[in-house]
């Protein structure tokens, strides 16, 4: 498959070291996305990243309700909330990022989560979509017409990164051995690639760029 990589992306979501084996709140084997997000990005002029960046009070951590257990959902600012563990704190060692994922050609590093009234685990949108990331204009702003979403976790904030990604008019595509899942449900690594491609993201592998 040739793929003109002119005007395009490379995405790279969340490989934070509490989203990696020994976090807070693990990706089973998120660490092997690493080497080949490190491969992929030398085929990329431009590369930008998105970071969980939440206050220690945020209302999706399960610790800041009481007697709620992570898994359950509460509601949260008009929106249903899955209770995660306290995770990616700003400044904290599990906020930051592996310090194996190369970053030395990354041009902008887009937080989110920092409103504790509400999650974001899209790249763009917080999850009310009321507030931008500002990663949005920030890519038309450089003619960038093509995203390439890598990263963790497949069926959360890269799903949701991709959605909206289609939804502001990029061209999507998602590099399908560059990402895992967290997978509450046996199932939700999969139906989250069936539901990306549904949408129009166009689903690859690694080797069909190197």
């Amino acid at each position: 498959m040739a793929i003109d990589l002119n005007n395009s992306a490379l995405i790279i979501v969340d490989v934070q070291n509490d989203f990696l084996p020994g976090g807070a709140l693990a990706v089973n084997d998120g660490d092997k996305v690493i080497p080949v997000i490190n491969k992929l990005q030398e085929n990329f002029e431009f590369i930008v990243a998105t970071q969980d960046w939440h206050p220690s009070n945020h209302g999706s951590f399960a610790a800041n309700h009481e007697g709620k257990q992570v898994g359950e959902t509460v509601g949260l600012n008009g929106l249903e909330q899955i209770l995660w563990p306290t995770h990616c704190v700003e400044e904290s060692f599990g906020a930051a990022f592996h310090q194996e994922l190369d970053h030395n050609n990354w041009r902008e590093v887009f937080k989110k989560g920092t409103n504790p009234k509400i999650d974001s685990y899209s790249g763009f949108f917080d999850n009310g979509r009321k507030e931008q990331t500002g990663l949005g204009d920030y890519l038309k702003s450089k003619k960038i017409a093509k995203v390439f979403v890598t990263g963790l976790a497949a069926d959360y904030c890269v799903k949701f990164t991709v959605m909206d990604a289609l939804d502001l008019g990029f061209q999507t595509f998602l590099i399908t051995d560059a990402t895992k899942g967290v997978n509450l449900a046996a199932n939700d690594t999969l139906d989250a690639f069936n539901e990306m491609e549904k949408k129009g993201a166009v689903l690859l592998q690694s080797d069909d760029l190197l």
